[in-house]
């Protein structure tokens, strides 16, 4: 798997529980926590800031993670980012879920328990309130319509399938 320091106080921390997919790419002030997965091309950028990715949180396939010079991007524990999802510069809280192609930009909060859907698009400062669903371009909230242990299902299959992986993934070619 591609990791890269900058320089050299930029380097990214993997803790021995995490899961990091050969093809995926972590550069510069990434800290993954136990049980935390990154799957295929999947690129953690963090060269302005910290990146930091909760404790059985996953970022999956095509996702790419970024931060700026005055926000730091945070993952909870127990998120998924789903495939193709772009974070910058913003905040999951514990058990949430940002879905397929969705955008969630500077300063953008996406609370406990909450859902931001497929290709929705978060701006800047928002906040999705708790248990809220996030959706459309620009994202329009709907509150009290998530439910956190759906989260925690999907959490807890990642964390399941990164502990396959670790075990039986075998590269042919």
């Amino acid at each position: 798997m591609p990791v890269y320091s900058l320089g050299d106080d930029w380097t990214p921390t993997i803790d021995p529980d995490a899961y990091v997919h050969p093809d995926a790419t972590l550069i510069g002030r990434v800290v993954l926590h136990a049980g935390s997965s990154v799957w295929p091309n999947a690129v953690i950028r963090a060269d302005d800031n910290l990146i930091e990715i909760g404790p059985r949180s996953s970022v999956q396939d095509g996702a790419v993670l970024h931060c700026t010079a005055e926000h730091r991007t945070t993952v909870g524990a127990d998120c998924t980012i789903g495939h193709n999802a772009h974070l910058e510069g913003c905040t999951m809280e514990d058990a949430s879920l940002v879905g397929s192609g969705a955008i969630v930009l500077h300063g953008a909060v996406v609370s406990t328990g909450a859902l931001v859907g497929a290709n929705a698009l978060v701006a800047g400062g928002k906040v999705v309130p708790p248990n809220a669903m996030a959706l459309g371009v620009p994202a329009k909230f709907r509150e009290d319509t998530n439910s956190v242990e759906l989260n925690l299902l999907n959490a807890a299959n990642y964390v399941e399938r990164a502990r396959r992986y670790r075990t039986e993934l075998t590269r042919l070619d």
